[in-house]
């Protein structure tokens, strides 16, 4: 449970990546979402 752990918070910070222990911001994500839906 560190740094180089990908399945724990510290992980995915230090990744820079996002996932279940870690969730992208609703801001961000409405406004994918919203983009997606008006180029499909």
């Amino acid at each position: 449970m560190g740094k180089g752990d990908k399945r724990s918070k510290r992980g995915k910070l230090f990744k820079g990546t996002f996932g279940k222990r870690r969730v992208k911001p609703q801001k961000a994500a409405k406004k994918i979402r919203d983009a997606a839906a008006a180029g499909a």
